[in-house]
């Protein structure tokens, strides 16, 4: 459990009833994040349960509880530096700002010098640090302690103790959990399911591992008598390995922590049914049966040290180097002087300035950022009216070739959340299933389908069933004892001649394949299932009734900000992504929807937006949309930066006119979108290589590791109308959504906003954050050493932790440089003082980020001022 002031104090005043495991656990819970499959990959904020405490609580307890860092590197500062991200300025105004608020003994000059120094990460030379006169020195404060921060039982016992070979039965745990993890969690991918696997996580393991020969024949014994229910066998096993009970949450979280992602997939699971709705539960049971196992023989334990020793030797040195004292004026300082020295260093920690480094790094982002916002944009008026309006998502890759479109036409451009406050789950044409396609904090309410000519479905379904029959087969053989032996005579002259193709040819073999798919399907002209059809066992409605139809139009369109002055055409546009042989192919079409791209939400808005009775019902409202004006739908292909149509229903003259306008000039945007785009990926030279070849050729090669990248380098949130960042180059690096305070009298629209997308975005942010600062803990590594298990996730081998964030060629250009800042986002919102404070006063949650520092917070007031409130 986080250990912070608050949190003892309320220890101290309280006295503590006796939990229940049920409420342990779910108090446990809050240090890990629930993890999505693979398949449906949505941006996770790692420390969303813990954003009651500030983001400096959490880092600290962290590092003292796991040693994982929340602060960047000092290599990843100094390289930042170097290129010029970090003003030293402001460097120097946040240590002046730590200096007034932290008390100390010593003179402020010397401490602001000593301060100065040591924040350029220069280490202290080996003569200093191996001198014997730093031994000496160091002599007199032998047996110094300070209170260790960390809980005394927040690591698992089994950190403790060594096996025969030297290694820590933690290992030999973890080694456990990950097998019956799998074993139990496995998306159909082995031949057997894991027997008892309907009775849940913990009864399935109890009757298996009884016959496991990984445990001895002695351990296999002691099982026997194990309680047969998870919250006895918790409670039992916490009591066997002597844990107090005012620590069993403290240890409960040490074991979550230790396999985040296999523990975030059993949360995430808990969630999804009734039946499973014990699954964090059942798999504490399991790990700590299986550590009460192992450890059995070493029983009891002592109990953990609660100081640590001063690194007195560090501190001395550190005064050597960054404070440029010699011993002798080391020696001449009285006992009680050098104590305060050495009291003022160990509160100036590694962890601190680099804290400072980060508030620098964010301030001169933020600046910067200020002064593209306030610069003069252009006044003169267009010399055509708006030709089309097209609606994108605020997604940071939008941002560029909204830019683009913008300077090629008399085009305006719209940012919105990209699944259009469509609460749905998607059927594609001939599928069983269906997909929510919405953020993955919201439950679709409504089922859309598409549909087509029976007799044509009937077909196609039969086309598209001999396809899938194909795989399925494959795979049947694959896992049979008996074909498999076969198989690879069989298959191996086809699969040879199509490894060759798409690693020697990848762009023509891919869109050969492609095309071959296609042109065996032949997909039949579609229709939405738009009408409601209520029926029997449904958890929600399929289709929309009358009334809904106009409330998803009139909320989008006033989202938008588009509720008059409409043009002849207006394009919703969602965004997807193509890439081949990526297991992370879903995080690049959408990092809040779980993999869904927006084209089926943008041709449903589209569809109800040209329905002649919902026009009716608009008008009513006070939103007149003129006939002449006609809604199409496209996707954005972020990968290749092309505008692909989706739908587009008989055009007026005026509307057909903008359709060509836009034909026209995309592939120009096209071109300077993707020069912008690939001129940023490693190893790249756009000068001499055709940006748009370039693009697909990274979009179909099976062996290229890095086909985009996605959204790194995120920093910022606008909320605001279009003109405030128009004409600025954001570097693709800001989400955009429009908003006019002007028509949100009641502040209901920007609540929603920072409801809904606002809590997205810092979703999205902290995943890239947490993925580049603690690679090793919150990243998923090397994609080209990834293993995709049981179908759900991704390992390193075949025995490593679920990993549950972004690979490092999505954060990294090399080993050694960054491309993603790790930067927490800046959110600004364009509108008047007042609106502010009723959104902080009202959204307690909101109001709990800025002020613990998980988010910053600005505005732009309607005289152009810029104001921080965090």
């Amino acid at each position: 459990m986080v250990t912070s002031s608050v949190v003892k104090k309320d220890k101290a005043i309280t006295t503590p009833r006796k939990r229940s495991v049920e409420e342990i656990i779910q108090s446990a819970g809050r240090v890990i994040a629930p993890l999505w499959p693979i398949a449906t990959f949505a941006a996770r904020n790692p420390w969303m349960g813990l954003e009651k405490h500030s983001f400096d609580q959490v880092a600290a307890w962290l590092k003292a509880s796991r040693d994982v860092d929340m602060y960047p590197g000092a290599s990843m500062i100094l390289s930042a530096k170097e290129q010029g991200e970090i003003d030293g300025r402001f460097l120097n105004s946040r240590l002046e700002e730590w200096l007034r608020q932290n008390t100390y003994q010593i003179p402020k000059e010397t401490a602001y010098r000593f301060c100065q120094a040591a924040l350029s990460f220069e280490p202290v030379p080996k003569d200093i640090a191996d001198s014997p006169e730093l031994e000496k020195a160091a002599s007199l404060f032998a047996g110094m302690n300070e209170e260790d921060d960390s809980p005394e039982y927040g690591q698992p016992l089994s950190t403790r103790v060594k096996n025969g070979r030297g290694e820590q039965l933690v290992q030999t745990l973890d080694q456990h959990v990950i097998k019956w993890s799998k074993l139990y969690l496995d998306d159909s991918q082995a031949a057997w399911e894991m027997p008892n696997r309907d009775k849940g996580l913990y009864k399935a393991w109890l009757q298996l591992a009884k016959y496991d020969p990984a445990f001895s024949k002695q351990q296999r014994k002691s099982l026997y008598g194990w309680p047969e229910e998870a919250d006895a066998a918790l409670t039992e096993a916490l009591t066997e390995l002597n844990i107090p009970e005012s620590a069993w949450q403290d240890y409960v979280e040490g074991h979550l922590l230790s396999l985040p992602g296999w523990a975030g997939m059993m949360q995430w699971r808990s969630s999804q049914s009734a039946q499973e709705k014990s699954l964090l539960k059942e798999y504490a049971a399991v790990r700590l049966s299986i550590e009460w196992l192992l450890l059995k023989p070493f029983l009891p334990l002592e109990g953990a040290q609660n100081h640590k020793e001063v690194p007195v030797k560090k501190f001395i040195a550190s005064w050597m180097h960054w404070g440029e004292l010699t011993f002798e004026q080391w020696s001449s300082l009285s006992f009680s002087e050098q104590n305060d020295y050495i009291r003022f260093a160990s509160q100036f920690t590694d962890q601190v300035r680099r804290k400072l480094w980060l508030e620098a790094w964010e301030l001169t982002h933020e600046n910067r950022l200020r002064q593209k916002l306030s610069d003069e944009k252009s006044s003169a008026a267009d010399e055509k009216a708006t030709l089309a309006q097209l609606a994108f998502c605020i997604d940071v890759r939008s941002e560029p070739f909204r830019r683009q479109l913008e300077q090629a036409g008399p085009f305006e451009t719209i940012g919105i959340a990209g699944f259009f406050g469509l609460p749905i789950a998607t059927s594609e044409l001939g599928s069983r299933h269906s997909h929510a396609s919405l953020p993955v904090i919201l439950n679709p309410q409504h089922h859309i389908k598409e549909q087509a000519d029976k007799q044509e479905l009937t077909m196609y379904q039969d086309r598209k069933q001999t396809v899938e029959s194909f795989g399925s087969t494959f795979k049947t053989m694959k896992q049979s004892v008996v074909s498999s032996l076969l198989l690879p005579e069989l298959s191996g002259p086809w699969l040879s001649l199509q490894m060759a193709a798409r690693s020697f040819i990848p762009t023509r073999a891919d869109r050969f394949i492609r095309n071959l798919y296609q042109s065996w399907l032949r997909k039949p002209e579609t229709s939405l299932s738009l009408e409601l059809n209520q029926q029997r066992n449904s958890q929600i409605a399929f289709g929309f009734s009358d009334g809904e139809k106009v409330t998803y139009a009139e909320q989008a369109l006033r989202m938008m900000g588009l509720t008059k002055d409409f043009a002849p055409l207006v394009v919703i546009c969602g965004h997807g992504s193509h890439s081949t042989n990526n297991p992370y192919a879903s995080a690049l079409d959408c990092g809040a929807c779980g993999g869904a791209a927006g084209g089926f939400n943008a041709r449903v808005l589209a569809t109800l937006c040209n329905l002649p009775e919902v026009r009716e019902q608009l008008s009513m409202a006070g939103i007149q949309i003129p006939e002449k004006t006609v809604f199409a739908a496209a996707e954005h292909k972020t990968t290749v930066d092309e505008l692909h149509w989706i739908h587009v229903p008989s055009l007026t003259k005026e509307a057909k006119e903008a359709f060509d306008r836009i034909e026209e000039v995309m592939p120009n945007v096209s071109q300077k979108a993707n020069t912008e785009r690939i001129a940023q990926l490693p190893n790249i030279d756009s000068k001499s290589k055709h940006p748009v070849a370039e693009a697909h050729r990274f979009a179909e090669d099976w062996s290229e590791i890095r086909p985009e990248w996605g959204l790194a380098r995120n920093a910022a949130f606008i909320i605001g109308q279009r003109e405030l960042t128009q004409e600025s180059d954001l570097e693709g690096r800001a989400f955009l959504h429009n908003y006019d305070w002007t028509q949100d009298q009641e502040g209901s629209l920007l609540a929603n906003i920072i409801a809904g997308p606002g809590t997205v975005t810092q979703w999205i942010n902290l995943q890239y954050y947490a993925s580049t600062v603690a690679p090793h803990f919150y990243g998923s590594g090397n994609k080209t050493t990834q293993t995709v298990t049981s179908g759900i996730g991704v390992m390193q081998g075949n025995a490593s932790d679920l990993l549950a964030g972004l690979p490092w060629q999505s954060v990294m250009k090399s080993d050694d440089e960054a491309y993603h800042s790790p930067l927490r986002l800046l959110i600004v919102i364009q509108s008047p003082d007042d609106y502010i404070e009723r959104l902080l006063n009202v959204d307690k949650s909101f109001r709990e980020k800025v002020e613990n520092g998980w988010i910053r917070l600005a505005s732009v007031n309607p005289q152009g001022g810029w104001r921080s409130w965090s």
